[in-house]
């Protein structure tokens, strides 16, 4: 076992699995992914950036295990019905058996998909992760949530799906550009936000080592945020109750990404980290935590170059009602009414469905909604 490996388990009963963590696990792919094949080839679902750079290292370090590949176009735009239905036939154009395993080489967009595409064929295939980008390694690629988007939003269609293991290679985010391994850093940060104070006073001496991919501090930024979600999802897998916490920022940011037409204009880490700022400023107006928080997390996002108000998109984006009915198509919604995690300060996340309409109307307007 490589002594700068860090494991953090899953559990969940006889499903549970490993999040293992650490650089250059890809080039011991053989060794960790050997244990879950059983017919000598794992189903490689990757996309044409990530192959470029990661797909021959995954090869070499499979060995003797056959990895033929789907590469498929970059972006959100792939998650979508086209891409699951041509995902699900290449897999079964390869005549698959249960027993096979289909791995995930990429970031969110590649590790949704795939392990949607492998929930639904043959009733369940398994799957592995191995995320790519800060996002996916702290977030996407852990809990088994798969999905693809639709005209109706993001995540409408989907089946909670675990993996067998995720490989979390560090060394992979040395070839992230910039501005994805900024937008990663807005999951991360909101681990800090949704529950641990003491995580978010680190980060905000030790993001910018994060972000320049100091090795010590990206292992510590991933470790925490997939030991925090590791424990959350135990308690709660299909979001019955505490796994809410973690859409803090999400019911903003889906909204936003659905107006800005899932594109690049805004990428889904930045959606996260602007959707956090408007959770602790309409938090603040409610009167739940004070002003001081608010700013506090604003001052952050701004140090790092991230979102912090509407008028930071590029582009048009709707009016108050506009976002809000946008909003409301989110799969978050219960018995009509929007579904909000607010925090009584900075760590103390909770959720709560009685957010009066105005107030998030006047926290758009303030943050630049026309």
């Amino acid at each position: 076992m490589k002594a700068d490996l860090r494991t953090v388990t899953v559990p969940l009963g006889p499903r549970t699995y490993d999040v293992r963590i650490g650089p250059g696990l890809i080039d011991d792919a053989a060794a960790q992914v050997g244990p879950f094949v059983r017919r000598g080839r794992v189903l490689v679902v990757t996309e044409e950036r990530v192959a470029d750079l990661w797909l021959d290292r995954l090869r070499a370090g499979l060995g003797d295990i056959a990895a033929p590949a789907l590469v498929l176009p970059p972006g959100e735009g792939t998650k979508s019905w086209d891409g699951l239905t041509r995902c699900v036939e290449w897999i079964l154009d390869a005549r698959p058996e249960r027993a096979d395993v289909v791995l995930a080489l990429g970031g969110g967009v590649i590790g949704d998909l795939a392990g949607f595409a492998a929930a639904s064929v043959l009733r369940g295939l398994g799957s592995i992760q191995v995320p790519t980008s800060l996002l996916a390694q702290v977030d996407s690629s852990v809990g088994g949530k798969t999905a693809i988007n639709t005209r109706h939003g993001k995540n409408l269609v989907g089946a909670f799906h675990q993996p067998r293991l995720v490989l979390a290679d560090t060394g992979t985010l040395t070839t992230l550009p910039d501005r994805d391994m900024r937008a990663g850093y807005g999951e991360v940060v909101k681990y800090g936000l949704l529950g641990d104070a003491a995580f978010f006073d680190w980060l905000e001496t030790n993001a910018a080592g994060v972000l320049a991919g100091r090795a010590d501090a990206v292992t510590r930024a991933v470790e925490r945020s997939v030991a925090m979600k590791a424990d959350i999802v135990g308690r709660d897998e299909t979001e019955a109750g505490d796994r809410a916490l973690l859409n803090l920022g999400h019911t903003f940011a889906h909204a936003l990404e659905a107006a800005t037409g899932y594109s690049d204009r805004l990428l889904h880490g930045e959606a996260v980290a602007l959707g956090c700022a408007l959770a602790f400023d309409l938090s603040a107006r409610l009167g739940l935590c004070s002003q001081e928080d608010p700013s506090r997390v604003r001052a952050h996002l701004a140090a790092l170059g991230l979102h912090r108000d509407l008028s930071d998109v590029p582009g048009r984006l709707p009016g108050p009602e506009g976002l809000v009915d946008l909003m409301g198509q989110d799969k978050k919604v219960r018995d009509g009414r929007l579904r909000f995690v607010l925090a009584r300060g900075i760590g103390q996340a909770f959720v709560t469905s009685d957010v009066p309409h105005d107030a998030v109307l006047d926290v758009l307007r303030d943050s630049g909604a026309a």
